[in-house]
């Protein structure tokens, strides 16, 4: 018998509607539009070069650096930190950052800022139910707004000034940074590209960013952010951290490989800006409050550079996932591809989280997430297609937010139909989507913007009119007071048999009538 005819696969071009990277059948670690290169994997101490041989060999600091270069190193770390927790990277640069004209304190802006989410700021409240935004507002075209003002804080726990914490925000812009760099002196941000592409250039080279790709950018390095080629809006996430540092969750059974696997990883390489000689403002995020650098010559001035401080991003169409071949439904746990570690060692600071499309198997179970009331807080962001918000209005560029131990759970048609649903067949879900999560320990507190002032958000508390779809079948289970009554006199002859054996008297009466 002959065997069947091969069928040719097509490659997948439109990654908002690919099963995974892989069904590009690209040979590019990047997707088709990307038009830097890359160093790749996480945790590595790279080095990159504009012109070859400018690195120094066998030192940090010569006396004399090549092409007349200044050093200037970047510490991350303390400086007597463990090896594996050490920190720093070595910059050969036109200028030192020391050269400037003087700061600027607290400058204007229209962006909306806020780091401190202590209980006595009364700018900053909890959330009393689960809440949902509805995609955060784009600025319109009277306006020109980079990402210096296109910055908005939804909220956060903590306070960078005790280096310990977190903060999330959204960002909206429909201008580029034009001749002005951002410095974030308070914590390091993760950034998702959600409506957009961005063309992201910081100290050490470039990066472009895609809806469903994120990138990190270490604390205290200089970037600036621009919009890619045909697109005039962008719109995206950022979470930022205090005092800890993302790294990849350990894999445990899982063994080497899976989630997010080291060398999808990619860092820039070494870029020098062609005028070097014209005005910058250098814009300094520090304790949450806007100052600025003004200097005569540009930031991103580095001809070579070596070390572990070094901006990545990260495709997340990429992610190998993990799940349940058998039964029960996996904790989200499962889908982390990024966390930042606590003082505590056992719980997390913050995860950040990937729902993809994947294959669903589980036999002889209800295979969506059971009805919770996790520690955690959970912020749930829709980057592209139909996402997994808690209500049909959840669409992508919005958000929805469970503070910890808030019960809460989904009443949508798939709910009711897989509880009716008796055949568990193998099936392919969350196609054509992208959901992130960002899961902290921490009790949210949030802002005015959050909770007002971006005009998207509103309360979600649980409408009784659900239960019509989830109804109390216990209750009008046949003969169920029977039942229960039953219960309830097998325990009470239970206890009453136990009481024998705590009673000396009784114990001793029992024991002479079986001797008789």
């Amino acid at each position: 018998m002959s065997a069947p005819p091969v069928q040719p696969r097509e490659p997948v071009k439109d990654l908002q509607k690919v099963f995974h990277y892989t069904d590009t059948m690209t040979r590019k670690p990047t997707r088709d539009n990307d038009p830097y290169e890359y160093q790749a994997g996480f945790g590595n101490r790279h080095q990159s070069e504009v012109i070859p041989g400018t690195l120094p060999a066998g030192q940090n600091n010569p006396q004399e650096s090549r092409f007349g270069l200044y050093t200037e190193g970047i510490t991350y770390s303390a400086f007597a930190a463990p090896r594996h927790a050490n920190f720093s990277t070595y910059m050969y640069r036109v200028r030192p950052a020391a050269a400037h004209n003087g700061y600027k304190a607290n400058i204007p802006h229209k962006a909306d800022i806020e780091n401190c989410f202590l209980t006595l700021n009364p700018k900053v409240t909890t959330l009393a139910e689960q809440g949902e935004w509805a995609p955060f507002p784009l600025p319109t075209e009277q306006e020109k707004i980079d990402f210096v003002d296109g910055l908005h804080t939804v909220g956060g726990s903590g306070d960078p000034n005790l280096r310990e914490g977190i903060a999330l925000y959204v960002f909206m812009i429909n201008a580029d940074m034009d001749h002005r760099a951002f410095c974030n002196t308070d914590g390091d941000f993760l950034l998702v590209a959600q409506l957009g592409n961005l063309d992201i250039q910081t100290e050490l080279g470039k990066l472009f960013l895609q809806p469903g790709e994120i990138c990190v950018i270490p604390r205290g390095i200089r970037f600036a952010v621009r919009r890619g080629p045909g697109h005039s809006v962008a719109r995206g996430y950022i979470t930022e951290i205090w005092g800890s540092r993302w790294e990849l969750p350990d894999l445990g059974p899982l063994g080497g490989h899976g989630l997010a696997n080291p060398r999808d990883f990619l860092h820039p390489v070494a870029y020098i800006d062609e005028n070097l000689h014209e005005d910058w403002s250098i814009v300094n995020k520090a304790n949450g409050i806007y100052n600025a650098i003004e200097q005569d010559h540009s930031p991103f001035d580095i001809v070579a550079w070596h070390g572990n401080v070094v901006p990545y991003k990260y495709d997340l169409t990429k992610f190998s996932s993990q799940n349940a071949t058998s039964i029960d439904h996996t904790d989200p746990s499962v889908n982390c591809v990024l966390t930042a570690p606590s003082r505590d060692p056992v719980t997390p600071l913050a995860d950040f989280l990937w729902f993809g499309p994947r294959w669903d198997v589980a036999s002889n179970t209800f295979r969506l997430p059971y009805f919770h009331r996790n520690s955690a807080t959970e912020f749930l962001a829709c980057l592209y297609g139909s996402g997994l918000g808690r209500s049909d209005e959840f669409l992508p560029g919005g958000g929805s937010v469970e503070i910890s131990h808030t019960p809460h759970g989904n009443f949508s048609d798939a709910y009711v139909y897989e509880m009716r649903n008796q055949v568990n067949e193998p099936r392919k879900i969350l196609e054509n989507q992208m959901t992130i999560m960002i899961e902290s320990s921490r009790s949210f507190l949030f802002t005015e913007y959050a909770r007002t002032g971006c005009g998207t958000f509103k309360n979600q508390g649980t409408d009784p009119k659900v239960w019509d779809a989830l109804p109390d079948k216990f209750s009008s289970y046949p003969h169920i007071q029977d039942i229960l009554k039953q219960v309830k006199a097998d325990n009470e002859a239970r206890r009453q048999r136990l009481d024998t054996y705590y009673d000396d008297a009784r114990l001793a009466e029992w024991a002479g009538r079986k001797s008789c």
